[in-house]
């Protein structure tokens, strides 16, 4: 007889591990025990040797579907003098907190069992819109503490009735130890108004046929529904939202529906069907009998942003309206979703026509996830709910913290080599987003064990992130905005020594100083050397051209570096400044002139903002990068001829003159070429610039692997035209993964150039 005490490390808790574990020892013969214990699994097995190691085989490649083991120990010991013949599942016990063994399982969809029975009349749980079991329901938003136990759940509050004890009792069911599980005999309600249960749901379902607007409880927050086929109930939300054009996310009953509303490929559909249940945006089809939506739904976009319903109630709720729904986060623009009831009410009484609510209390704010793909490289554009906090690698020992950017902002929580990426906040200049950050980040510091012995954060000291970081007893080390980017991108795949960075966003403050955003870095991940950039240009009136591409258009055509290069001919930018505002052409000229509140970028964003601009495609930004959306939408599939670009030496750099280019765009703008030929012509002029900045760095001795970081690789087709081109090179290209490639990855590139330059201390 062999004893042998087992530890098992991961998302191990909340996914059904313990009844797996009681199934597999069963199965073989084996005594023992398993237990909750902190954030991990551990007990004991006593039987033959070999079906002891048949059992540590099966603990690791056998596991259920939503648990994610990291590690599986066995150790030899004593059989306990009160062990019996049999298996046994324990009550979950604490010990002291170790930040290795305690990961927090993210929330999952319902799962086909699930749904079967929710809509099988036989069933005791027919239409119970909080049906879930141990592979589906709320995770991450419901926990308080760990050991994951009902009693440390905001499920507490609803005792089981005898038939669901009897469930949650029984390892040999499917809901042994689902914390979440409950029946309309003693779970949660629906409510509207005074109505409850099926009146309440049939009262949003009439709302929205009616074409009102509903906000709806989900599962990490309010979400705002209405038919996405009601162009005048879309607008009224927009109107009410004041989210003028940022496009909404649609649900769908399932994949066929998806399947009638986009284009979908092999990963799309996985990422659509997944637990985690992502917003994929897809190409929208566009053929004679294609549903309807609401022009407003995604104004000026070829892509939409699909998902399958979530909860049992996203199901009840589709099944009685047969139409696709906006769905969209339950909150005011710029602010965090709403989470708890009597806020919910308050913030969005002027939005919502009337609330589907219920009495579940939301411990923990997720939003919606979202992701895309360009060909198979997945591209994650939010990690919230599904995603977050399920930890990803990340070679670091000693405990540090990422505190993030200003706009989409995450933190990370990393230590043992693993990192906890939080959940998508927003922008932190909102007070209410500021605050749920921080409520966000104790929370999970809190449930993971982890306390930072440093906190990485951005250069730029406006940012609120570097301003809380600069205000917390610990060691801080300031890391710069691009090579956080880069160091994203090779942390999550486990680059080690040099790489070429390219990091195209935005703005970023640089080493100098000066604004970047177009830059190529020879980086590891301790630091950096800049070796080629975009040319500056000046912003005029600062955060004022980010909001009006057309500004940014003007400074560059007024004041773009100076590079040997003539700016456009007058009699080419007049067809441009003659649609604006005089006035507003007088004084940006006369401030870029006289250089005052006109920062330079050497903006790769901005860049794209430009091109928009004088495409006539975005005067005015009403959400961030929308500019650069509308650019991409107008290139769609079309086939062009690159413009004229030019790369020189300035000093120890290689710089992108893009002066040539828009004087090519306008003048064959004004030649006549179409608006979709010009903006497919900008993706691939930059996709040749991209390529020749890289080649001339390896040419000069940089290494031949290639990160790739920054909001504007959000974009497909510049993100493919690099990829392809460098890999037309034999260079190693990486992009993509769970790693937002936007602002919403830098506290994670952040937590990575810590965690190196720590060990390189030693």
């Amino acid at each position: 007889m062999t004893v042998r005490r087992f530890h098992v490390e991961g998302i191990v808790q909340g996914v059904g591990f313990r009844p797996f574990v009681y199934r597999t020892a069963a199965l073989l013969g084996l005594d023992g025990w398993v237990a909750n214990v902190d954030g991990h699994v551990e007990g004991q097995v006593a039987g033959p040797e070999r079906a002891i190691e048949e059992f540590a085989v099966r603990l690791r490649t056998r596991a259920p579907a939503l648990a994610r083991v990291r590690r599986v120990r066995l150790t030899a010991g004593p059989r306990e003098p009160a062990l019996r013949p049999g298996f046994r599942v324990r009550d979950s016990a604490s010990a002291a907190a170790d930040p290795a063994t305690r990961e927090i399982p993210p929330d999952a969809a319902i799962c086909d069992a699930c749904l079967r029975e929710l809509r099988d009349p036989r069933d005791r749980r027919h239409r119970y819109p909080f049906i879930n079991c141990t592979d589906c329901g709320p995770r991450a938003t419901i926990i308080e503490d760990l050991p994951y136990d009902r009693v440390r759940t905001t499920m507490r509050r609803f005792p089981l009735c005898r038939a669901c004890a009897a469930e949650y009792a029984d390892p040999a069911d499917r809901r042994f130890h689902a914390e979440p599980v409950a029946c309309p005999a003693c779970g949660p309600r629906l409510a509207w108004q005074e109505l409850r249960g099926e009146d309440a749901l049939r009262a949003a379902v009439k709302t929205v046929a009616d074409g009102g607007i509903v906000a709806l409880k989900g599962l990490g927050g309010y979400q705002l529904v209405c038919d996405a086929g009601d162009p005048a109930a879309v607008a009224e939300l927009r109107r009410r939202k004041h989210r003028p054009a940022k496009p909404f996310a649609v649900m769908v009953p399932d994949v066929a529906a998806a399947r009638r509303l986009a284009l979908i490929g092999a990963g799309e559909l996985e990422a659509l069907t997944a637990p985690e249940r992502p917003v994929v945006l897809l190409a929208r089809r566009r053929w004679r009998g294609t549903p309807a939506l609401a022009r407003e739904v995604h104004p000026g976009l070829s892509r939409v942003g699909l998902f399958l319903p979530t909860t049992g109630l996203h199901h009840l709720l589709l099944d009685g309206l047969t139409r696709p729904l906006v769905v969209t986060s339950g909150n005011l623009s710029d602010e965090p979703i709403a989470v708890d009831d009597a806020g919910a009410r308050r913030t969005l009484a002027g939005v919502a026509d009337g609330f589907l609510t219920h009495d579940r209390p939301i411990r923990s704010r997720y939003d919606d996830s979202v992701v895309q793909f360009a060909g198979r490289t997945r591209i994650t554009v939010r990690r919230a709910r599904g995603l977050a906090p399920a930890p990803l690698p990340l070679a670091v020992r000693e405990p540090v913290a990422g505190a993030g950017a200003q706009l989409k902002h995450t933190f990370t929580l990393a230590a043992d080599g693993r990192a906890h990426l939080g959940p998508h906040t927003g922008d932190l200049a909102d007070p209410a987003v500021h605050d749920a950050f921080l409520a966000s980040y104790d929370h999970l510091r809190r449930l993971t064990g982890i306390e930072p012995a440093v906190l990485a954060h951005d250069l730029h000291p406006g940012y609120l992130s570097t301003q809380w970081a600069t205000a917390q007893p610990v060691r801080r080390i300031a890391v710069q905005h691009h090579h956080a980017h880069v160091a994203a991108c090779a942390a999550e795949h486990g680059v080690r020594g040099r790489f070429l960075g390219v990091a195209y966003d935005g703005l970023g403050l640089g080493d100098d100083g000066t604004l970047w955003g177009g830059e190529i870095l020879l980086a590891d991940l301790t630091g950096y050397r800049r070796v080629g950039r975009f040319a500056t240009a000046p912003l005029p009136g600062g955060d004022a051209a980010v909001r009006r591409p057309v500004r940014t258009a003007l400074g560059r055509l007024l004041g773009g570096e100076e590079l040997g290069t003539p700016a456009p001919e007058p009699s080419l930018t007049r067809h441009f400044t003659g649609r604006l505002d005089p006035a507003e052409v007088a004084g940006v000229r006369a401030m870029v002139a006289r250089d005052v509140n006109c920062p330079r970028a050497s903006s790769a964003g901005r860049l794209f903002d430009t091109v928009a601009a004088l495409l006539g495609l975005c005067d005015r930004a009403g959400y961030e990068g929308e500019a650069a959306v509308l650019l991409e939408a107008a290139a769609g599939a079309e086939h062009a001829v690159p413009l004229a670009h030019r790369v020189v030496r300035v000093r120890d750099l290689w710089v992108y003159d893009p002066a040539p280019t828009l004087a090519d765009l306008l003048q064959r703008q004004l030649a006549g070429e179409p608006v979709a030929r010009l903006a497919a012509a900008f993706h691939l002029t930059l996709g040749i610039v991209t390529a020749e900045l890289v080649g001339r760095a390896v040419a000069d001795g940089a290494p031949r692997t290639v990160c790739l970081g920054g909001g504007c690789f959000v974009n497909r087709r510049l993100l493919t035209e690099v990829k392809r081109r460098l890999h037309a090179q034999g260079l190693r290209v990486l992009a993509g993964g769970e790693v937002p490639v936007g602002d919403g990855g830098i506290s994670y590139g952040q937590a990575a150039v810590a965690a190196a330059r720590l060990a390189g201390e030693r």
